[in-house]
């Protein structure tokens, strides 16, 4: 089963493509999208990183440039097109309690 998933991300492929010597692929499909939903593979992950900690298999880098991350040109302050409209006059409400 682990054979046909990782087929699958590998690849980049369909389920229905997934080649008959793994089985079903909708026997693939359920028993990811099972073990993501019952917390299997974070549970697989955990240990695998705790036993590569203990044997002092893990090594971190973490590398972030311009490159790979870009804010949208909205989030980093740029003016939308056209002119920017003038602030509205603020009035007095006339609501109840105003006054």
């Amino acid at each position: 089963m682990i054979d046909a998933i990782a087929w699958k991300f590998q690849t980049g492929s369909q389920w229905v493509h997934l080649p008959e010597k793994y089985g079903s692929w909708k026997g693939a499909y359920t028993r990811l999208r099972n073990w993501a939903i019952d917390g299997t593979w974070e549970r697989v992950f955990t240990a695998l990183l705790a036993q590569a900690d203990a044997d002092e298999d893990l090594e971190w880098v973490v590398a972030v440039d311009s490159t790979i991350v870009r804010a949208h040109q909205h989030a980093a302050g740029a003016r939308k097109k056209g002119t920017r409209p003038a602030s509205l006059a603020t009035t007095p409400s006339a609501g109840p309690g105003a006054g």
